[in-house]
């Protein structure tokens, strides 16, 4: 029986896993089916009731990629509660009676090279260390071209002459970006669509409303996770600013980890976990130059509930406003759309009114 692997999905960044396990294992590699309401009913069913929301969301990804002929399930894992999805995960599949290979791709919290190599090289015989390291190091740089790609998205979508202009041509970059198997040829097709990108026809004024998304990971990075945000904001005509990606969370925030405590020493003494620690130093940089902070998180994240009290503080400091959205699988798309309507309206009323 042919081997197929699949992974669960966050945004867009299945596209650059799909092209690291197409390229490392020479198996089929089959992403999970877009994340729909089954997803989530499918992993809320079968989870512990206390369990954050993105571990449902997660498991209801791999049951929908094991019903579809998946054999070998892959997660990451390492960071907060993200640690332990691996083996409560693989424990609930077993005892649903799925047969498969589960593996974790992250051990204590940091991917080891030479481990990560054995696994792989476990899945490939053929794969030498060279064509790993060059495999892993074309990823990042597809997925931090993917992200800068993002930042100017988000700048400019909300103003849009042409609807779907910068999704189309976002979805055409992707596959190119698919199809290089060098850096260079990858770096030559970043700046090619980052000039499509800016020469795509926008009607944005110059006092147009900024909003700054905070938050929880998952939240910020999945939109379903987050009844599609960006793209909530972006019909309002809103330019979007949101520091958490893929990039920053492989290598950004280790970098720039002090610098934020010294930054927020007033309030933080630690780094409350997880990106508490960021969120609170995000709020302050935000409240110079936005109009509003949107603080996205699933219900019962510890280390956002911790960091909630001060980034208020910081928030009424500064006199920025600021919602907060705590996401669990009966959240309402309704609730979700009047609240951000009417924070639209209240710092639309502020900006006219300074």
């Amino acid at each position: 029986m042919k081997e197929v692997i699949s992974f669960p999905h966050l945004g867009n960044y299945y596209i650059p896993v799909k092209y690291l396990l197409t390229k490392l294992t020479n198996l089929e590699v089959m992403e999970s089916p877009p994340i729909t309401k089954k997803t989530l009913s499918l992993g809320e069913k079968y989870s512990p009731n206390s369990v954050c929301i993105p571990f449902k969301y997660n498991l209801g990804n791999f049951i929908e990629s094991l019903d579809n002929g998946a054999t070998i399930l892959i997660q990451a894992g390492g960071g907060c509660r993200y640690r332990y999805y691996a083996e409560v995960q693989e424990k609930i599949l077993r005892d649903l009676g799925y047969d498969f290979k589960f593996i974790k791709l992250v051990s204590r919290d940091k991917i080891r090279i030479k481990e990560a190599y054995n696994i792989f090289k476990n899945l490939n015989s053929n794969l030498s260390f060279y064509k790993f390291i060059h495999t892993f190091i074309i990823t990042i740089f597809f997925i931090y071209y993917m992200d800068k790609i993002d930042v100017i998205i988000r700048k400019r979508i909300g103003f849009e002459i042409e609807k779907n202009s910068f999704i189309n041509l976002r979805n055409k970059m992707y596959k190119d970006f698919y199809k290089c198997n060098n850096i260079i040829t990858l770096t030559i097709k970043y700046f090619k669509y980052k000039k499509k990108f800016k020469k795509l026809k926008i009607d944005k004024p110059n006092n147009c409303l900024k909003v700054g998304i905070i938050g929880e990971l998952y939240t910020s990075m999945e939109p379903f996770s987050s009844y599609f945000l960006e793209e909530e904001l972006a019909k309002m005509n809103i330019e979007i600013k949101r520091y958490t990606d893929l990039s920053y969370l492989l290598w950004k925030k280790k970098l720039i980890t002090k610098y934020m405590l010294r930054k927020t020493k007033k309030y933080c003494k630690y780094t409350l976990g997880a990106d508490g620690l960021d969120n609170v130093y995000r709020t302050l940089q935000l409240s110079k130059k936005y109009d509003g902070i949107i603080h996205t998180k699933p219900f019962g994240c510890t280390p956002e509930v911790g960091a909630i009290p001060i980034i208020k503080k910081v928030a009424k400091e500064k006199n920025i406003p600021i919602i907060f959205f705590s996401y669990d699988s009966e959240t309402s798309n309704e609730g979700i759309i009047t609240r951000l309507e009417a924070f639209n309206d209240l710092i639309k009323y502020r900006k006219e009114n300074k």
